[in-house]
């Protein structure tokens, strides 16, 4: 049996893409979920693909996998026009200068953080960090309502990634904050430092799993190292961002983070092209 497929998906006019930066947060915020949406479709419809070509049923192979390559080339124009929209929304953002000029953090992840944060409602970097879920003092109770957004929370993850992703290029700032923060956790983590927190995961785990062997030995196991060392680097981009949007809002400095002004800890990071 013979399939044609010739329709494609219409792009987005140069009109239509220019009305993307008077988005409202709300719809911005939607955008960027309908990305990633079409983002895991193709994804899934890539896999599909390449399942369907190894199948043995050649006839079979020939008629599904393109319509499933249609699909996977729809979802794929969708996204495109949809980042497309996203970039055009940050480009007029009071900060989209700034986060244009961190390598790691494109115009779909810039969106969605700007969309998200009121910086009106975030007077300290803390409260962006309990928004995302960063600040490890909070905690969700069973029964309560969850104290983050999560929406936020994977955002955050993603940047996390993508910073690891980036880490190899000199040109990446947080990539490099990662590869240091991950040197000096694995360090402390040899010296046998979070031994304690070791033996309380320890009673967590299943003994068949692969952590139970660094935690039985007072270690964490390398996936979480690595995931502390993502956290750093993207608590300490928030803290950047928060301070340089500070700034552009109000026309003044931001008030000092509170490991520094309340517990008198002396050295502050500043953000790339600053100068301490």
């Amino acid at each position: 049996m013979s399939i044609e497929i010739t329709s494609n998906v219409e792009r987005m006019s140069r009109e239509i893409a220019s009305s993307a930066a008077e988005l409202s947060t709300d719809e911005a915020r939607y955008l960027v979920d309908a990305y990633y949406i079409m983002q895991e479709d193709r994804k899934r419809a890539n896999n599909q693909v390449r399942a369907v070509t190894d199948a043995s049923d050649k006839q079979h192979v020939v008629s599904e996998n393109r319509v499933i390559q249609w699909l996977a080339t729809q979802a794929e124009t969708v996204e495109a026009q949809i980042k497309r929209a996203l970039d055009k929304y940050t480009e007029k953002h009071q900060m989209g200068s700034w986060m244009r000029e961190i390598v790691g953090i494109g115009p779909v992840i810039s969106a969605g953080l700007l969309a998200h944060i009121n910086i009106e409602k975030a007077p300290t970097v803390g409260h962006i960090w309990r928004f995302a879920g960063l600040d490890p003092t909070v905690k969700w109770e069973k029964g309560q309502r969850r104290p983050w957004n999560a929406g936020l929370k994977t955002l955050c993850w993603k940047a996390g990634q993508s910073f690891m992703k980036f880490s190899g290029r000199e040109d990446c700032y947080y990539g490099r904050i990662y590869r240091e923060r991950k040197a000096f956790e694995i360090a402390r983590n040899e010296r046998g430092e979070n031994a304690e927190l070791a033996a309380v995961l320890a009673k967590k785990v299943g003994k068949a799993t692969e952590a139970i062997k660094h935690l039985s030995e007072g270690r964490l196991p390398p996936g979480q190292i690595d995931a502390r060392a993502r956290r750093y680097a993207v608590k300490l981009f928030l803290s950047h961002m928060h301070g340089e949007w500070y700034r552009r809002h109000y026309g003044t400095e931001p008030p000092l983070p509170y490991p520094i002004a309340i517990l008198g800890h002396a050295h502050m990071i500043e953000a790339p092209g600053r100068v301490a």
